[in-house]
């Protein structure tokens, strides 16, 4: 069983692995992001400048194919910023979960055990249950992506870019009037249809990672049967593996493809 490593500070709850991973996922995008721009030659290109123009060329594609390229040349950056982020966050927490008996595992058996029998019976319960005998970690090392909180923030910010550039675009009243589109009395509708599409372009990206990294933890499980089930699961693994970057890859396009598309909705209307 493993805990999230979550501290309070001003009444609000800071959970540390998704601060450490997001931080982490940011960093290898610019490492990428410099390393490309410092291949750039004006000569044959070669390497990772070969990489980055493949990867913006992409971007302008996925653009191009939502909306006038002329009104989407100003996406660019932000297109591939996502793209680049997700699917490195997506990859994060494929090769290795690290999970670490410390204060925070602790402090969460603990919890559990007090819930469970008097008081008198809590340290006697933990050292022959807690987390020294593994049954509570704190999980450390993980895909960013594999909590709501990242994926619902990234979704409420394209959203919320959107309606900016809406708004930019139409000034107030025309923005106002694109919600009464193509009748009045649909408004209350396209009201809750931003807020759908904020929930599920959240709650897709969350579903499918989180749900790749739980099975992975089953398979891996299979490690406490010994030799045989190592053996036995060493196929399963590499395939769901395999299926697992697949399928982080996807999210990352479909992320950055219904951004695009919700964009062009507002800016279009």
């Amino acid at each position: 069983m493993h805990t999230n490593p979550v501290v309070t500070w001003l009444g609000l709850d800071f959970n540390l692995s998704t601060m450490l991973m997001t931080t982490v996922a940011a960093i290898i995008v610019f490492i990428i992001a410099v390393s490309g721009a410092k291949a750039a030659t004006a000569a044959k290109p070669a390497g990772m400048q070969n990489f980055m123009e493949w990867v913006i060329e992409f971007v302008r594609n996925t653009i191009a194919s939502t909306m006038d390229l002329k009104k989407g040349e100003k996406f660019i950056a932000l297109g591939l910023t996502l793209l680049m982020f997700i699917f490195v966050s997506n990859m994060l927490g494929l090769p290795v979960a690290i999970l670490v008996e410390d204060d925070f595992a602790r402090a969460a058996a603990e919890q559990e055990l007090a819930e469970q029998g008097p008081d008198e019976v809590v340290e006697e319960a933990y050292d022959e249950e807690g987390a020294e005998g593994g049954h509570h970690a704190t999980l450390w090392w993980k895909s960013p992506t594999a909590d709501p909180h990242v994926t619902l923030t990234l979704s409420v910010t394209v959203i919320l870019l959107t309606q900016f550039y809406g708004l930019r675009t139409h000034g107030v009243g025309g923005y106002l009037k694109s919600y009464t589109k193509p009748q009045w009395w649909l408004t209350p509708l396209n009201i809750i249809e931003q807020l759908a599409n904020t929930l599920t372009l959240g709650l897709r990206l969350f579903g499918n990672i989180y749900a790749g990294e739980v099975m992975l933890g089953l398979l891996a499980g299979a490690v406490g049967f010994g030799i045989v089930g190592i053996v036995g699961l060493a196929v399963p693994m590499i395939a769901w593996q395999a299926f697992s970057i697949f399928i982080g890859a996807i999210q990352s396009f479909i992320f950055l493809i219904l951004t695009m598309a919700y964009m062009a909705h507002r800016i279009d209307h």
